[in-house]
């Protein structure tokens, strides 16, 4: 069957190969390891005023993974939980469980003990590292897991000197962000890499196949799985990503900013991955909530790129300090993770003079699909993009059937990116995969005759209204229009009359915003059964670990009065 994706070759701008080497590198630990060689001296990751460099993040990480080999006896393939937000332990952590073999389970730090227990006996995960912040959460739970060692690291532990006392001092005894806790036989981070450095490496042959991470999904539809993806998966989507930001980067010379979380798998490959491999200089940003620090953090460094999603950009525009930011070296920014809407955009370029490069993918493809090409003119905008070299994409009917360009349908997808299955969940591995390998992304998408593909929206979150189809995206992107409104969530509640009518959740920007002003704003925008019958204002809306707004809970949860 000949699939649309193949229309899309001739856009692509000339240099860019259609196809990528997805065995360029045997592991994430080759890719890893020659980048160590390549950019030594070169700051790799920067953190609270404190950098490290490749040469450094190389013999931490190695450290790591020697003191979770010779000091805890871990074998290859076993689970290992990490938990914590961007600081410089992340990194270390991550690297040197990967270079010991091991499977990494990211985990929100933001998880209760309640979820956090889930993710662990799923996983079997026999040791974790963790943020002290958060280690109150583990002590409720760790007696009905598998969980035998625990390392404990503080904010601070790698800032070094009186820095890390400051920050930890504050952190734990000022403003009280350490909850107390028991785990006596926990050991502290800066413990392990010294007995690490103490004994030597045996360096591990991992193989692209083998399973790298379990990067559960964020549970907002159903119970949490585990995305098992290989070596292999993640090295395929760096080379997919690095082939297109090759039109702007230069290896060695870039600065990026990275607000998300590393534990996030649009971060982990765009930000992280796909970073090391360029040789740029990583500046991660611990809390991107809070917006005044995070623009003073941009105020410090002549960044080229940066990775954020819709409501992030949002935010700092909507800061009163944004307009003391030097964009003047900015080459790329990206989205993802969510939809990122018409005003968002325009404002964005407006400010900055560079365009958003919308992309999309889901954890199970680890995560990138499509995306458009940074700076090369061809970006469009409503659009998240072409599919990325070595990926198809097929927009299929209820039948599984394609249809044709502009005609909406379930997007289904091929590449070497595309998970393993989810963890010892054969049967919910079945249902996403077709007989012909396609996986089915429970996305509804369409694709125009040039291979640009528009998102719709998520096929479980799809409003019946009368017999019509009414897409949340459309809805939310229409609503943000309006100058008085900051964030919206558009979700359907049960109706007699119509099955299903629209309910939109509020932020204002504007105090004086009413129900009857933003009504009259829909029905000028909106065909009448789109239009929301209830308007409720909220303070905030419910977001996940990255900012996505989570229009499951917005359902669920009770009416309130505004």
């Amino acid at each position: 069957m000949e699939v649309q994706s193949n229309s899309q070759k001739k856009h692509y701008p000339e240099g860019i190969p259609h196809e990528i080497n997805a065995h360029q590198y045997e592991s994430l630990v080759d890719l890893i390891e020659q980048a160590f060689q390549d950019y030594g001296p070169l700051p790799a990751f920067d953190c609270m005023g404190t950098s490290i460099s490749y040469k450094a993040l190389d013999q931490l990480s190695q450290n790591f993974a020697t003191y979770l080999q010779q000091d805890l006896g871990l074998k290859a393939g076993t689970r290992i939980a990490i938990q914590m937000p961007n600081v410089l332990q992340y990194p270390i952590a991550m690297l040197g469980a990967l270079r010991a073999g091991l499977i990494v389970v990211n985990t929100n730090p933001l998880y209760t003990a309640r979820e956090m227990k889930h993710q662990f006996v799923d996983s079997g995960v026999e040791a974790i590292v963790i943020l002290a912040n958060f280690a109150y959460n583990l002590e409720k739970i760790v007696t009905e897991t598998s969980i035998k060692h625990i390392v404990i690291t503080e904010i601070g532990d790698q800032l070094g000197g009186l820095k890390k006392l400051i920050v930890n001092g504050v952190v734990k005894y000022i403003k009280k962000m350490v909850p107390a806790y028991r785990l006596p036989s926990a050991v502290s981070f800066r413990e392990a890499l010294k007995r690490g450095s103490r004994k030597r490496f045996q360096r591990v042959a991992v193989k692209g196949q083998d399973t790298a991470f379990l990067q559960y999904t964020g549970g907002t539809t159903g119970v949490s799985k585990g995305a098992e993806l290989s070596h292999t998966n993640l090295v395929a989507n760096v080379e997919q990503l690095s082939t297109w930001l090759s039109v702007r980067l230069i290896k060695g010379e870039e600065i990026v900013i990275t607000p998300l979380p590393l534990y996030h798998i649009y971060a982990l490959s765009v930000s992280c991955f796909t970073v090391i491999k360029l040789g740029a200089r990583n500046v991660l940003i611990t809390n991107p909530r809070d917006i005044k620090g995070f623009i003073k953090e941009l105020e410090k460094y002549p960044f080229s790129v940066m990775a954020g999603i819709n409501t992030l950009y949002n935010s700092m525009m909507n800061h009163p300090n944004f307009d003391r930011v030097d964009f003047s070296h900015l080459k790329v920014a990206c989205a993802g993770g969510m939809a990122l809407q018409m005003d968002v955009a325009k404002r964005w370029k407006n400010k900055t003079g560079v365009p958003i490069a919308e992309g999309y993918g889901l954890t199970e493809t680890s995560p990138v699909l499509t995306s458009n090409i940074p700076l090369t003119g061809q970006e469009r905008i409503g659009t998240v993009g072409l599919p990325i070299p070595s990926t198809q994409i097929m927009i299929a009917n209820d039948e599984g059937e394609e249809v044709p360009a502009e005609i909406p349908g379930e997007i289904y997808v091929k590449g070497p990116q595309v998970m393993k299955g989810y963890w010892n969940r054969p049967e919910e591995t079945e249902k996403v995969f077709t007989k012909e390998g396609w996986f089915k992304t429970g996305d509804i998408g369409v694709m125009d005759k040039d291979g640009f593909l528009r998102i719709v929206d998520r096929k479980k979150e799809m409003i019946l209204v009368s017999g019509f189809n009414v897409y949340p995206n459309e809805i939310e992107e229409v609503v943000s229009g309006h100058e008085k409104v900051l964030e919206v969530g558009a979700v359907g509640v049960p109706d007699d009359r119509s099955i299903e009518v629209v309910k939109i959740f509020v932020v204002k920007k504007d105090p004086s915003l009413t129900k009857e002003e933003l009504l009259a704003y829909c029905r000028e925008n909106l065909t009448a059964y789109k239009v929301p019958r209830h308007i409720e204002f909220r303070e905030e809306l419910p977001k996940s670990n990255v900012g996505k707004i989570l229009r499951r809970l917005l359902k669920e949860e009770p009416p309130r009065s505004t």
